[in-house]
């Protein structure tokens, strides 16, 4: 199945390097391009894209309205719309406002490529993502509503070898699988296989799953020493 894809951001040259990113997947198709919010809503009612690629800050009408009224536009016609935020200010406020409006993604503009395509077939699939550095420190900001961490380490845990724990413990602190890499000093594609591995095992969807898997269990705790920050 052929992704449709809708580009929101006020600069040219991102959204072009953006389409030829996703133009080099033949499960992506990007179907417009709009340059603010109010240009996003207008294509969106007639392109019906399954993702758009929204930025947030942007002249007139932000990415954060442009959200809300876009999945509320969608919720009253019977359509399914999923937007992914991607954005170069890392700031809690944006994450959780865009959450808010209905987002199922946040990321970064520096994701590398492949988890930019990822991040889309995952959020077209119906599930949620959200950047790994982004994702920690959240749950460290509204970890008191989280479930206890348990008295032991469940079954699960112990399918995981001594390095799948490192990766995991690594993962749930925010570290990307390039960083993961240099850690470690294994190559990147070693990293995937690991993580892969890990959700195999664990039985989890994705890498939020899998931060907040490791603070259910008490394999890390907010603001532990050496976290990312």
């Amino acid at each position: 199945m052929t992704v449709s894809v809708l580009l929101v951001d006020d600069q040219p040259l991102l959204r072009a390097g953006f389409r030829l990113i996703l133009e080099s997947e033949q499960e992506v198709s990007v179907v417009g391009e709009a340059a603010d919010g109010r240009a996003a809503l207008a294509c969106a009612r007639r392109l019906l894209p399954d993702v758009v690629l929204m930025d947030i800050r942007m002249p007139g009408k932000d990415g954060i309205e442009a959200t809300r009224e876009i999945l509320a536009w969608a919720a009253e016609a019977g359509q399914t719309i999923r937007v992914l935020v991607l954005t170069t200010f890392d700031l809690d406020e944006y994450v959780v406002e865009a959450l808010r409006a209905g987002a199922s993604g946040f990321l970064l503009k520096d994701v590398p490529p492949d988890e930019l395509l990822n991040a889309i077939r995952v959020v077209a699939d119906g599930a949620a993502i959200v950047a790994p550095s982004v994702t920690r420190r959240l749950l460290d900001r509204f970890a008191a509503r989280l479930p206890p961490a348990r008295a032991a380490a469940p079954p699960r845990l112990d399918r995981l070898t001594d390095r799948e724990h490192e990766v995991l413990r690594l993962l749930a602190r925010g570290l990307s699988n390039a960083e993961i890499a240099g850690r470690l000093v294994v190559s990147e594609t070693t990293v995937k296989t690991h993580v892969g591995n890990v959700l195999t095992k664990l039985g989890l969807r994705d890498r939020v799953q899998a931060v907040v898997y490791a603070y259910e269990t008490g394999l890390i705790s907010p603001g532990a020493p050496g976290d990312r920050r």
